[in-house]
């Protein structure tokens, strides 16, 4: 209890004294300027630079992207459409070499059978589909090719009231049914916006859960919410006994609204993490974090390159909102170039974002670039494939972007050259 008092005590007391109306409301998501949503035109070039806010730790120096988003990436590449149709894929589970289940967030699991969409849902599951809430990640159970498990991210109504939950649902034989377990997380706090979502298996076989702070930034620093951190629990929703937080799923807090994760090591996980909105008088300033367990990001104390003791600065942010959805270590072979990168999924900046560490310091990024600029839309989910290709969803039609006559689309991302 000390360590929480000190996170959320008298610098929370001093932050809402000085903006009391910031803390309690702030600016729709879907209202933001410099944001997502409403994002500026890019400039033609940029402007990088480390961060003199933060008095960084060694080898953390937080880069600080001034203008723009970064350069144009230099790897030949080129985007191949798999299937279309969709309505707001948010998440993709692949459950063979050539099929797929996928997740739309108005609630329907849908089946990709040999690069065709099937026309009737695997699943129809009861969301409450408002803003950024509804049917968000979806991940396989670690002995998926045995028993067939697998977990959803959902909103659902409860009582009157919305909660979003993780849910573990059993797939059919045949893979064109499934049907639901049990209730693996309940009662992760739920707004219209900041609801997180994404789901990943870890390289330990645990499920890692990333939660948006439900539009209360004091949930981040409240290690007892499990709003506005990433959680960590066994496949059956167990806390383990190693986790950073005694008795409780918290494995990395100060999170405002990731929609992206994954490991650069077994122990390091690279996240993507949405900047303020209005909260505070800020806005701007998306992040890519380093972080391993017990990891405190920050939010809302600081935001962008500023730092404090106990709370960890981000390794790269911008300015100008980008923000991300979701991300993964580039693993295959189809662009070497690109291996060991993270790539990112971006929504309103409308492009995928490549970046690269130092090789002896994985909190330092080495390179950032930008692929696909207002070529392909808003960029959700980001995934490796069983063939070793990167795979990612439009969400043109979420509402923010312009949906086109053919709907959102999973995209397989590939080498360009002849």
């Amino acid at each position: 209890m000390k360590d929480k008092k000190t996170l959320t005590g008298t610098l929370w007391m001093a932050l809402c004294l000085m903006a009391l109306t910031a803390c309690t409301t702030s600016t729709l998501e879907g209202d933001r300027t410099n944001t997502a949503d409403t994002p500026t035109s890019p400039a033609p070039n940029n402007t990088t630079r480390p961060s003199t806010q933060a008095a960084a730790s060694p080898n953390r120096d937080c880069i600080l992207v001034e203008e723009g988003y970064g350069s144009q990436g230099q790897v030949a590449v080129q985007a191949e459409e798999v299937v279309s149709g969709l309505e707001v894929p948010w998440g993709i589970l692949f459950i063979s070499d050539t099929d797929m289940l996928v997740t739309e967030r108005p609630g329907r699991i849908r089946l990709v059978r040999n690069g065709q969409l099937q026309s009737e849902p695997v699943a129809i599951v009861p969301v409450t589909a408002r803003g950024e809430g509804g049917l968000l990640g979806i991940a396989p159970h670690p002995e998926f090719a045995n028993n067939r498990l697998f977990y959803i991210y959902y909103t659902a109504d409860r009582n009157g009231s919305s909660v979003n939950l993780v849910e573990r649902w059993q797939l059919s034989p045949d893979g064109t049914s499934a049907s639901a377990d049990k209730i693996i997380v309940d009662n992760i706090p739920v707004a219209r916006f900041h609801n997180g979502g994404r789901l990943r298996f870890g390289p330990d076989g645990m499920l890692y859960i990333g939660t948006g702070d439900a539009r209360n930034p004091q949930n981040s620093q409240d290690v007892s919410s499990l709003a506005g951190k990433i959680l960590r629990v066994t496949p059956e929703g167990q806390v383990p006994e190693d986790n950073p937080f005694p008795d409780n799923p918290a494995y990395i807090i100060g999170v405002r609204n990731t929609q992206g994760f994954d490991w650069l090591n077994p122990s390091t996980l690279a996240i993507t993490d949405h900047g303020p909105s209005g909260e505070l008088g800020r806005t701007g300033h998306d992040e890519v974090n380093v972080a391993s367990a017990g990891a405190n990001l920050g939010w809302p104390p600081i935001y962008g390159c500023q730092d404090q003791p106990g709370m960890i600065p981000p390794s790269l942010s911008w300015d100008e909102a980008v923000p991300p959805g979701g991300a993964a270590i580039y693993t295959g072979d189809a662009i070497p170039e690109w291996r060991g990168s993270l790539l990112m999924g971006v929504l309103g900046a409308s492009h995928l974002h490549r970046v690269t560490f130092e090789p002896q310091s994985p909190y330092q990024v080495q390179s950032h670039e930008v692929y696909f600029q207002n070529e392909l839309g808003r960029l959700r989910e980001v995934i490796m494939g069983p063939d070793g290709e990167l795979y990612v969803t439009t969400s043109n039609c979420d509402g923010r972007g312009n949906c086109p006559p053919d709907k959102d689309k999973i995209l397989r991302i590939t080498s360009g050259n002849p």
